[in-house]
Protein backbone atom coordinates (compact mmCIF):
# COMPACT_ATOMS: atom_id res chain seq x y z
CA UNK A 1 0.00 0.00 0.00
CA UNK A 2 1.38 3.38 -1.02
CA UNK A 3 2.11 5.93 1.66
CA UNK A 4 -0.54 8.63 1.98
CA UNK A 5 0.96 12.04 1.47
CA UNK A 6 0.08 15.10 3.55
CA UNK A 7 -3.03 16.96 2.47
CA UNK A 8 -4.44 20.40 3.18
CA UNK A 9 -8.02 19.15 3.15
CA UNK A 10 -9.95 19.25 6.41
CA UNK A 11 -10.63 16.08 8.37
CA UNK A 12 -14.30 16.00 7.34
CA UNK A 13 -13.47 15.90 3.59
CA UNK A 14 -15.59 13.60 1.48
CA UNK A 15 -14.09 10.53 -0.25
CA UNK A 16 -14.50 12.28 -3.61
CA UNK A 17 -12.56 15.33 -2.43
CA UNK A 18 -9.79 13.12 -1.07
CA UNK A 19 -9.63 11.15 -4.32
CA UNK A 20 -9.41 14.35 -6.38
CA UNK A 21 -6.72 15.70 -4.08
CA UNK A 22 -4.69 12.53 -4.44
CA UNK A 23 -5.19 12.37 -8.21
CA UNK A 24 -4.13 15.97 -8.76
CA UNK A 25 -1.18 15.41 -6.47
CA UNK A 26 0.09 12.55 -8.62
CA UNK A 27 -0.45 14.63 -11.75
CA UNK A 28 1.54 17.55 -10.34
CA UNK A 29 4.43 15.27 -9.46
CA UNK A 30 4.99 14.52 -13.16
CA UNK A 31 6.36 18.02 -13.70
CA UNK A 32 9.52 19.12 -11.89
CA UNK A 33 9.12 21.85 -10.85
CA UNK A 34 5.36 22.18 -11.32
CA UNK A 35 5.45 25.91 -12.04
CA UNK A 36 5.73 27.60 -14.46
CA UNK A 37 5.92 24.56 -16.79
CA UNK A 38 2.56 23.24 -15.60
CA UNK A 39 0.73 26.40 -16.70
CA UNK A 40 2.60 26.67 -19.99
CA UNK A 41 0.57 25.11 -22.85
CA UNK A 42 3.78 24.30 -24.72
CA UNK A 43 5.47 22.34 -21.91
CA UNK A 44 2.65 21.04 -19.73
CA UNK A 45 2.00 17.26 -19.87
CA UNK A 46 -0.56 16.22 -22.47
CA UNK A 47 -2.76 14.73 -19.75
CA UNK A 48 -3.05 18.12 -18.09
CA UNK A 49 -4.15 20.00 -21.22
CA UNK A 50 -7.93 19.48 -20.64
CA UNK A 51 -7.63 20.95 -17.12
CA UNK A 52 -5.60 23.87 -18.39
CA UNK A 53 -8.18 24.44 -21.14
CA UNK A 54 -10.99 24.50 -18.56
CA UNK A 55 -8.96 26.94 -16.46
CA UNK A 56 -8.66 29.29 -19.44
CA UNK A 57 -12.33 29.11 -20.36
CA UNK A 58 -12.09 27.04 -23.54
CA UNK A 59 -15.64 26.09 -24.55
CA UNK A 60 -14.97 24.36 -27.87
CA UNK A 61 -12.81 21.32 -27.09
CA UNK A 62 -12.28 17.93 -28.73
CA UNK A 63 -10.78 15.11 -26.67
CA UNK A 64 -9.78 13.27 -29.86
CA UNK A 65 -7.98 16.21 -31.48
CA UNK A 66 -4.23 15.95 -32.11
CA UNK A 67 -2.00 17.09 -29.27
CA UNK A 68 -0.56 19.95 -31.34
CA UNK A 69 -4.09 21.30 -31.89
CA UNK A 70 -4.91 21.08 -28.17
CA UNK A 71 -1.79 23.01 -27.24
CA UNK A 72 -2.52 25.70 -29.84
CA UNK A 73 -6.12 26.01 -28.60
CA UNK A 74 -5.05 26.49 -24.98
CA UNK A 75 -2.28 28.90 -25.97
CA UNK A 76 -4.65 31.12 -27.97
CA UNK A 77 -7.56 30.97 -25.52
CA UNK A 78 -6.72 34.08 -23.50
CA UNK A 79 -5.60 36.25 -26.47
CA UNK A 80 -8.83 35.36 -28.29
CA UNK A 81 -10.98 36.22 -25.27
CA UNK A 82 -9.17 39.51 -24.65
CA UNK A 83 -9.50 40.61 -28.28
CA UNK A 84 -13.00 39.29 -28.94
CA UNK A 85 -14.77 41.20 -31.70
CA UNK A 86 -11.57 42.06 -33.55
CA UNK A 87 -9.87 40.70 -36.63
CA UNK A 88 -7.14 39.20 -34.45
CA UNK A 89 -9.66 37.20 -32.44
CA UNK A 90 -11.16 35.72 -35.60
CA UNK A 91 -7.72 34.79 -36.86
CA UNK A 92 -6.82 33.13 -33.54
CA UNK A 93 -10.06 31.15 -33.61
CA UNK A 94 -9.00 29.61 -36.91
CA UNK A 95 -5.35 29.16 -35.97
CA UNK A 96 -6.38 27.07 -32.99
CA UNK A 97 -7.64 24.46 -35.47
CA UNK A 98 -4.34 24.56 -37.38
CA UNK A 99 -5.87 26.61 -40.18
CA UNK A 100 -4.29 29.53 -42.02
CA UNK A 101 -6.84 32.38 -41.91
CA UNK A 102 -7.36 35.37 -44.16
CA UNK A 103 -9.95 37.83 -42.81
CA UNK A 104 -11.43 40.69 -44.85
CA UNK A 105 -13.81 43.21 -43.40
CA UNK A 106 -16.80 44.43 -45.40
CA UNK A 107 -15.05 47.67 -46.41
CA UNK A 108 -12.04 45.74 -47.76
CA UNK A 109 -14.11 43.63 -50.13
CA UNK A 110 -14.76 44.37 -53.79
CA UNK A 111 -17.61 45.02 -54.17
CA UNK A 112 -18.19 46.10 -50.60
CA UNK A 113 -20.06 43.72 -48.37
CA UNK A 114 -22.75 44.41 -45.84
CA UNK A 115 -21.68 46.63 -42.93
CA UNK A 116 -20.15 44.74 -40.01
CA UNK A 117 -19.62 41.59 -42.06
CA UNK A 118 -16.44 39.58 -42.50
CA UNK A 119 -15.32 37.24 -45.24
CA UNK A 120 -13.05 34.58 -43.82
CA UNK A 121 -10.93 32.31 -45.98
CA UNK A 122 -9.28 29.46 -44.13
CA UNK A 123 -6.63 27.33 -45.76
CA UNK A 124 -5.86 23.86 -44.46
CA UNK A 125 -2.77 21.76 -45.06
CA UNK A 126 -4.36 18.80 -43.24
CA UNK A 127 -7.43 16.66 -44.04
CA UNK A 128 -10.63 18.66 -43.58
CA UNK A 129 -13.99 17.30 -42.49
CA UNK A 130 -17.53 18.40 -41.64
CA UNK A 131 -16.67 18.07 -37.96
CA UNK A 132 -13.81 20.55 -38.25
CA UNK A 133 -16.08 22.86 -40.26
CA UNK A 134 -18.68 22.85 -37.48
CA UNK A 135 -16.03 23.42 -34.84
CA UNK A 136 -14.67 26.37 -36.81
CA UNK A 137 -18.13 27.96 -36.94
CA UNK A 138 -18.52 27.60 -33.17
CA UNK A 139 -15.14 29.16 -32.49
CA UNK A 140 -15.75 32.05 -34.84
CA UNK A 141 -19.15 32.68 -33.25
CA UNK A 142 -17.45 33.04 -29.85
CA UNK A 143 -14.70 35.30 -31.21
CA UNK A 144 -16.89 37.78 -33.11
CA UNK A 145 -18.98 40.60 -31.70
CA UNK A 146 -22.76 40.35 -31.51
CA UNK A 147 -23.38 42.60 -34.49
CA UNK A 148 -20.87 40.92 -36.79
CA UNK A 149 -21.82 38.39 -39.45
CA UNK A 150 -19.36 36.30 -41.36
CA UNK A 151 -19.02 33.94 -44.29
CA UNK A 152 -16.42 31.20 -44.36
CA UNK A 153 -14.62 29.71 -47.35
CA UNK A 154 -12.24 26.84 -46.82
CA UNK A 155 -9.46 25.93 -49.21
CA UNK A 156 -6.99 23.10 -49.15
CA UNK A 157 -3.35 24.00 -49.59
CA UNK A 158 -0.70 21.65 -50.89
CA UNK A 159 2.99 22.30 -50.73
CA UNK A 160 5.89 20.30 -52.09
CA UNK A 161 9.46 20.52 -53.16
CA UNK A 162 10.28 20.47 -56.85
CA UNK A 163 13.72 19.81 -58.18
CA UNK A 164 14.88 20.49 -61.71
CA UNK A 165 18.20 19.11 -62.83
CA UNK A 166 20.14 18.86 -66.05
CA UNK A 167 23.31 17.09 -67.00
CA UNK A 168 25.52 17.47 -70.06
CA UNK A 169 28.22 14.99 -71.00
CA UNK A 170 30.77 16.20 -73.52
CA UNK A 171 33.39 13.90 -75.03
CA UNK A 172 36.04 14.20 -77.72
CA UNK A 173 37.55 11.30 -79.66
CA UNK A 174 41.01 11.86 -81.16
CA UNK A 175 42.70 9.41 -83.52
CA UNK A 176 46.42 9.81 -84.24
CA UNK A 177 47.75 8.37 -87.48
CA UNK A 178 51.45 8.05 -88.43
CA UNK A 179 52.67 11.07 -90.30
CA UNK A 180 53.16 10.63 -94.02
CA UNK A 181 54.91 13.38 -95.97
CA UNK A 182 55.22 13.03 -99.70
CA UNK A 183 58.82 13.18 -100.96
CA UNK A 184 60.37 12.61 -97.55
CA UNK A 185 63.01 9.85 -97.39
CA UNK A 186 64.84 8.64 -94.33
CA UNK A 187 68.35 7.09 -94.52
CA UNK A 188 71.08 6.05 -92.09
CA UNK A 189 74.22 3.95 -91.62
CA UNK A 190 73.72 0.27 -91.08
CA UNK A 191 76.24 -1.49 -88.85
CA UNK A 192 76.70 -5.28 -88.82
CA UNK A 193 78.81 -7.03 -86.15
CA UNK A 194 79.49 -10.55 -85.01
CA UNK A 195 81.38 -12.09 -82.11
CA UNK A 196 82.81 -15.54 -81.31
CA UNK A 197 83.49 -16.70 -77.78
CA UNK A 198 85.24 -20.13 -77.34
CA UNK A 199 85.95 -21.91 -74.06
CA UNK A 200 88.30 -24.93 -73.86
CA UNK A 201 88.53 -27.17 -70.78
CA UNK A 202 91.64 -29.34 -70.04
CA UNK A 203 91.61 -32.08 -67.35
CA UNK A 204 94.94 -33.47 -66.03
CA UNK A 205 94.97 -36.80 -64.18
CA UNK A 206 97.97 -38.14 -62.19
CA UNK A 207 100.12 -40.80 -63.94
CA UNK A 208 99.42 -44.32 -62.78
CA UNK A 209 102.32 -46.64 -61.68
Amino acid sequence: MSERKPSLLPANSSPLEKALDQGFGQLLERVMPPFPELMNPTHTPADFLPYLAADRGVNEWSATAPEVEKRATVKLAWPTARQAGTRKALENAAKGLQLIPEVRAWYEQSPRGKPYSFAIRAFSELPYSEEIDARLDRRLAEAKSERDIFTVTVGLSAFGRHSIGAATVCGELTTIYPIVIQGLEASGVVFMAAGLYTVETVTIYPQGS
